[in-house]
């Protein structure tokens, strides 16, 4: 049982707890909540005949997904691997995704998610730097594999495929892939095994009983690499176990008991918000997550969603503007839809707008890192419209605008966001020294985020500290901008950079996506000059087919600015 403290008892250092929902506790007791594990033995218990995930129209139930998950438990047992070691799943949104995850966890052993979409030299990096003794990886790109081997250092390689855990729909999925969409670059891996092989010896003993402990390693969440070299944050299965929990706490108390709640999940399982928000809390929730293991296919996306009855919905900016805007969003059932929350991004008030207009709800916007599992804030869950915020802190979650020199800030004054709860990594994998540089000696964690609180207890976040533009020795900050940009009736997407200039410091340049092509760039920034001061407006606007998104559809402003400032 949870042990929790009534939130008006503690309003005056932290103002927004005498605004939280009736039902939601200032704090929680994390040693009740367990671990990942005893969450998912917990649900498969509870809702052992349910589908908890939904792939190209194929269900999985919570006992099928423990079965498939006690078989590969066997196997990496039946390899070797001792609790704490690595195992690497690289896969998009697939049904051998949470069974190759939950085997690892339910072993005792680490799970390093790999973006599938890496380069060689990023899966080298990855794999390498944590030690990863497995890698499960879905034969699409097991190519990419073929090519880093050399440098790898694994003991053994399982290859899944798309229709693994199907039956016989997964022979039509997989012949679909490889044949009609060609989507299976040609590759040879020795001695690989197929991930239905694995499960097949697997299943011949059970696996032997592992005692995992909240401090234990559940996660290596590498951050982007949007920043520079990509770090292994580590999130304990309390970490994660006690973020389920605050979601759990906060969005229970808003909204009425969903009856078999079905999250739609399209952004990717080993991105940690999908993780964490989709998978874990919908677990706990006797959910069902819808997975979408392509995204970027949004005609695809939207017919699966044409035959799904779903109540939630999680994405980020650009997801919910491409869908906004498909012409057939309209032909979609939105009426049993409990909530949509976005993060990963700023949502732009533009996107938001329209979201609303369609849904007939709000967009709830919240705030994370991969570093904090990943919820610090979010919006209150009987939001009415979109506010422009990231809402109030999680059940036992201090948050705190710092400046240079640690000290507080008062309300509206913008500084780093820095955050501390039980959700918070311990730290960076083998890097003692990177860990010191974002820990604080009182405990919180700097985020490198500019945020301000406002009176009540909400934050806002202003901008990314490395992507603030200074002109003229004014702080301009992107996310003003593109907000700005976007409501202009002919843009679809926009992205704003500062780059050199040698009469004001940095200038302002905006890269535009048309929604009509009849837009110029005077008209833009004449729009721009009735709502922004003249130093914030974009100097330059550079019209582009698409922008540069990282896996999630967040948008990369440091491949913007490295194409700026390269020669033509």
């Amino acid at each position: 049982m949870t042990v929790m403290t009534d939130a008006k008892q503690d309003g005056g250092a932290r103002p927004w707890l005498d605004h939280y929902l009736p039902g939601v506790p200032a704090e929680f007791e994390v040693e009740a909540v367990g671990t990942l594990v005893d969450l998912f033995r917990s649900s498969v218990k509870a809702f052992a005949e349910r589908p908890a995930f939904e792939s190209f129209g194929a269900q999985l139930t919570y006992r099928q997904v423990a079965d498939a998950a006690d078989a590969f438990t066997s196997w990496l047992q039946q390899r070797g691997l001792a609790k704490g070691d690595r195992v690497a799943l690289m896969m998009p949104n697939v049904l051998a995704f949470p069974a190759a995850m939950f085997g690892a966890l339910c072993g005792g052993y680490t799970v390093v998610n790999v973006n599938p979409l890496y380069t060689p030299r990023e899966l080298i990096h990855q794999l390498n730097d944590s030690g990863a003794r497995i890698l499960v990886v879905l034969e699409n790109f097991a190519h990419t594999v073929q090519e880093a081997l050399p440098s790898l250092k694994l003991d053994a390689i399982v290859v899944a495929s798309p229709g693994d855990l199907m039956g016989l729909k997964g022979l039509v999925v997989n012949a679909v892939s490889r044949h009609v969409k060609k989507a299976v670059p040609s590759y040879r891996i020795a001695q690989s095994v197929s991930f239905a092989s694995a499960l097949a010896a697997g299943r011949r003993s059970p696996p032997r009983p592992v005692a995992v402990a909240q401090g234990d390693l559940a996660f290596l969440q590498y951050t982007g690499g949007t920043t520079g070299v990509s770090k292994g944050a580590m999130l304990t299965h309390a970490n994660v176990a006690a973020n389920v929990e605050q979601s759990y706490l906060w969005f229970n108390a808003g909204n009425p008991p969903e009856d078999r709640p079905v999250m739609v999940t399209a952004l990717p399982l080993y991105h940690i918000f999908a993780l964490t928000a989709c998978c874990m809390y919908t677990l706990k929730s006797g959910g069902c997550a819808l997975l979408i293991a392509n995204p970027r296919d949004i005609d695809g996306f939207v017919r699966t969603l044409k035959g799904t009855r779903f109540t939630r919905f999680s994405g980020v900016n650009t997801l919910y503007n491409a869908l906004a805007h498909h012409p057939d969003i309209g032909s979609l059932d939105f009426s049993h839809l409990a909530f949509s929350v976005s993060g990963g991004m700023a949502t732009q008030l533009a996107v938001a707008k329209k979201w609303k207009a369609i849904t007939g709800k709000p967009i709830l916007e919240g705030y994370g890192l991969s570093e904090t599992s990943p919820t610090v804030t979010t919006n209150p869950a009987n939001l009415a419209e979109f506010s422009g915020t990231i809402g109030y802190p999680m059940p036992s979650t201090d948050v705190r605008i710092r400046d240079a020199l640690g000290h507080d800030l008062p309300p509206g004054t913008p500084g780093e966001l820095c955050v501390k709860g039980p959700q918070v990594m311990p730290g960076y994998w083998n890097r003692p020294e990177e860990t010191a540089k974002v820990m604080t000696d009182d405990g919180f964690f700097r985020t490198g985020d500019i945020a301000i609180m406002l009176p009540d207890g909400q934050f806002k976040i202003v901008d990314r500290a490395k992507d603030m533009i200074l002109v003229s020795g004014f702080n301009v900050y992107p996310n003003e901008v593109e907000d700005v940009l976007a409501l202009h009736a002919k843009v679809l997407e926009a992205a704003v950079v500062g780059m050199p200039d040698e009469g004001s410091g940095e200038r302002v340049v905006a890269y535009v996506v048309k929604r009509d092509e009849s837009l110029t760039e005077d008209e833009l920034r004449a729009f721009a000059r009735e709502q922004l001061a003249a130093y914030k407006v974009p100097k330059t606007v550079v019209f582009r087919e698409a922008l540069p998104k990282t896996n999630v559809g967040k948008v990369l402003r440091r491949a913007l600015r490295e194409e700026a400032s390269s020669p033509a």
